[in-house]
Protein backbone atom coordinates (compact mmCIF):
# COMPACT_ATOMS: atom_id res chain seq x y z
CA UNK A 1 0.00 0.00 0.00
CA UNK A 2 1.42 3.38 -0.89
CA UNK A 3 1.76 6.26 1.57
CA UNK A 4 -1.30 8.19 0.26
CA UNK A 5 -3.59 5.19 0.67
CA UNK A 6 -2.19 4.48 4.13
CA UNK A 7 -2.91 8.06 5.22
CA UNK A 8 -6.40 7.92 3.70
CA UNK A 9 -7.18 4.76 5.70
CA UNK A 10 -5.83 6.39 8.89
CA UNK A 11 -8.14 9.38 8.37
CA UNK A 12 -11.14 7.10 7.76
CA UNK A 13 -10.35 5.13 10.93
CA UNK A 14 -10.32 8.37 12.95
CA UNK A 15 -13.48 9.64 11.27
CA UNK A 16 -15.35 6.33 11.68
CA UNK A 17 -14.04 4.63 14.84
CA UNK A 18 -15.39 1.23 15.82
CA UNK A 19 -18.69 1.58 17.65
CA UNK A 20 -19.74 4.93 16.22
CA UNK A 21 -23.29 5.15 14.85
CA UNK A 22 -23.87 5.98 11.19
CA UNK A 23 -26.85 6.42 8.92
CA UNK A 24 -26.96 5.27 5.31
CA UNK A 25 -27.37 8.17 2.90
CA UNK A 26 -26.85 6.24 -0.35
CA UNK A 27 -25.46 2.91 -1.47
CA UNK A 28 -25.34 1.74 -5.08
CA UNK A 29 -25.92 -1.95 -4.33
CA UNK A 30 -29.04 -4.05 -4.86
CA UNK A 31 -28.44 -5.70 -1.47
CA UNK A 32 -28.14 -2.36 0.36
CA UNK A 33 -30.33 -1.63 3.35
CA UNK A 34 -32.87 1.17 2.81
CA UNK A 35 -31.58 4.74 2.91
CA UNK A 36 -31.89 6.09 6.44
CA UNK A 37 -30.96 2.75 8.01
CA UNK A 38 -28.70 3.13 11.05
CA UNK A 39 -25.79 0.94 12.04
CA UNK A 40 -22.64 0.66 14.15
CA UNK A 41 -19.19 0.71 12.61
CA UNK A 42 -17.37 -2.59 13.11
CA UNK A 43 -14.06 -1.46 11.62
CA UNK A 44 -12.32 0.15 8.65
CA UNK A 45 -10.27 -2.39 6.72
CA UNK A 46 -6.86 -1.90 5.10
CA UNK A 47 -8.34 -0.74 1.77
CA UNK A 48 -10.66 1.79 3.43
CA UNK A 49 -13.99 -0.04 3.31
CA UNK A 50 -16.14 0.77 6.33
CA UNK A 51 -17.73 -2.40 7.72
CA UNK A 52 -21.04 -1.73 9.45
CA UNK A 53 -23.49 -3.83 11.46
CA UNK A 54 -26.80 -2.48 10.16
CA UNK A 55 -29.94 -2.51 12.27
CA UNK A 56 -31.48 -4.76 9.58
CA UNK A 57 -29.01 -7.54 10.52
CA UNK A 58 -26.83 -7.03 7.44
CA UNK A 59 -23.10 -6.37 7.72
CA UNK A 60 -22.61 -4.96 4.23
CA UNK A 61 -19.57 -2.68 3.95
CA UNK A 62 -19.51 0.88 2.62
CA UNK A 63 -17.02 2.01 -0.02
CA UNK A 64 -16.12 5.70 0.50
CA UNK A 65 -16.37 7.65 -2.73
CA UNK A 66 -19.03 5.27 -4.06
CA UNK A 67 -21.43 4.92 -1.12
CA UNK A 68 -22.32 7.54 1.47
CA UNK A 69 -22.94 7.37 5.21
CA UNK A 70 -22.91 10.03 7.88
CA UNK A 71 -22.07 9.86 11.54
CA UNK A 72 -25.09 10.67 13.61
CA UNK A 73 -23.12 12.84 16.00
CA UNK A 74 -21.95 15.11 13.15
CA UNK A 75 -23.66 18.27 11.99
CA UNK A 76 -25.15 18.20 8.50
CA UNK A 77 -23.65 21.06 6.46
CA UNK A 78 -26.23 23.63 5.34
CA UNK A 79 -25.80 24.81 1.75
Amino acid sequence: MDEMNRKRVEVLRKQYPSGCTVELVHMDDKFAPPEGTKGKVIHVDDIGSIHIAWETGSTLGVVPGVDMVRRLDEEIPVK
